[in-house]
């Protein structure tokens, strides 16, 4: 393992223990301009997120109906009935961003898959970066909010959707994540600077329990308005 993804690692819990679970649930509000320029302002208040940490698999509920929720397992994206009942299907969600432009509003099942996607990848990291398949590289550090951050680039393996293909996640001081830079595919090359903040102990682990996404422009300095994204994490229970 990567030095650098070795230290971070542990300093958010280490290996063995988030090896001991297998599901994360966590309550979450998401807000932010994204949502209102994609014409879904309020779809993402006061949801329950619940994900497989060994497997790209997320649940959004209540969503698409009080009594539905959605699915991501396996690239594919379903709105369920609470009996299971399929009542809406879409095999392929990354086909549908194909043909949209920046300025093109989403529908219910574009929010759902960019959700799913993009806080499965949040809430196994830095985790995530062990499992097979991924790729990591120390690049020279960054410094921002006056310390000195390690940033480690991560080439994520085809089996696994993201924002794209590779990402670079700044760690500070004391090992736990400061930023993390993407650009998003489905959003025609968007930059995203994301930044998690308030630290948890949950179970020996430690998690952000709220995130803010910027854009950053071309010299990687965070744009700070608009605010892109809002996360705000309550009750974190693994099983």
């Amino acid at each position: 393992m990567n030095d650098l993804l070795a230290f971070a690692v542990d300093a958010h819990g280490g290996l063995d223990r988030w090896n001991a679970f297998s599901e994360l649930r966590v309550d979450l509000d998401i807000d932010g301009a994204i949502w209102h320029f994609k014409q879904q302002p309020d779809l993402l208040h006061g949801k329950v997120f619940e994900l497989s940490t060994q497997r790209q698999r997320l649940t959004i509920s209540p969503f698409g109906g009080d009594r539905n929720h959605s699915v991501f397992d396996a690239g594919q994206l379903s709105i369920q009935s609470d009996q299971e009942e399929l009542i809406e299907l879409r095999a392929d969600p990354v086909a549908s961003f194909e043909s949209q432009t920046y300025e093109s509003p989403w529908d219910r099942m574009h929010v759902a898959y960019f959700a799913s996607e993009a806080l499965w990848t949040y809430l196994t990291s830095p985790f995530l970066y062990t499992y097979p398949g991924f790729e990591t590289e120390e690049l020279e550090p960054w410094f921002e909010n006056g310390e000195e951050w390690r940033r480690l680039q991560v080439t994520f393996p085809d089996y696994i959707l993201s924002h794209c293909k590779t990402q670079i996640t700044h760690f500070g001081p004391d090992g736990l994540m400061r930023r993390h830079d993407y650009t998003v595919d489905i959003l025609k090359g968007a930059t995203g600077a994301n930044y998690p903040t308030d630290y948890q102990d949950v179970q020996g682990l430690k998690l952000p329990a709220k995130r803010r996404i910027y854009a950053y422009d071309d010299a990687g300095l965070k744009v700070e308005e608009p605010l892109l994204v809002s996360l705000d994490f309550t009750d974190f229970r693994f099983a």
